[in-house]
């Protein structure tokens, strides 16, 4: 691995941009977005065998035996932000989703813990945001003590590539 800190930003950025192609082509991360998201997903479907959702499937990213719908969020805690915010959940009133599978990964892309976590509990912990029209959950520890909640963190943890 090149020495990092002998690189200028603009080869920083290249290798970064390669290193998102290469994830991409082992089927990794799904976008040229952050690759939390498309990372909790590929964990998570692989872990379980769900089908995953085309990129613009409203309110769900996965399902499951029996159609079980699932929305899959990830968040990548580190020493600069350690919030355990997941991103926005859009329209949690129109049920589009059965199970929120969450995943906190370390800085290093590591899991941390993972859980699937009925909706009742999703909708009974978050607060909605007026001004993105949106509910915010985070998910704390005490979320895997909620009754239905499923630690399923070695599982999810197993699936790393």
């Amino acid at each position: 691995m090149p020495n990092l800190t002998q690189l200028t930003a603009a080869e920083l950025l290249a290798l970064h941009s390669k290193i998102g192609e290469e994830l991409r082509a082992r089927g990794v991360v799904r976008s040229a977005n952050s690759p939390t998201g498309d990372l909790a997903e590929h964990l998570f479907c692989t872990a379980f065998g769900w089908t995953q959702a085309p990129n613009s499937e409203r309110g769900y990213d996965a399902t499951g035996p029996g159609g079980t719908r699932f929305q899959i969020k990830g968040r990548r805690v580190h020493r600069r932000n350690p919030s355990r915010q997941l991103s926005a959940i859009r329209d949690l009133s129109g049920r589009h989703f059965d199970i929120l599978a969450g995943v906190i990964f370390d800085d290093d892309f590591c899991v941390v813990r993972a859980a699937l976590i009925p909706r009742v509990v999703v909708e009974a912990r978050s607060t909605y945001v007026a001004h993105t029209n949106s509910h915010k959950f985070i998910l704390r520890e005490d979320v895997w003590i909620a009754p239905g909640v499923q630690d399923v963190t070695a599982k999810v943890a197993a699936a790393m590539p």
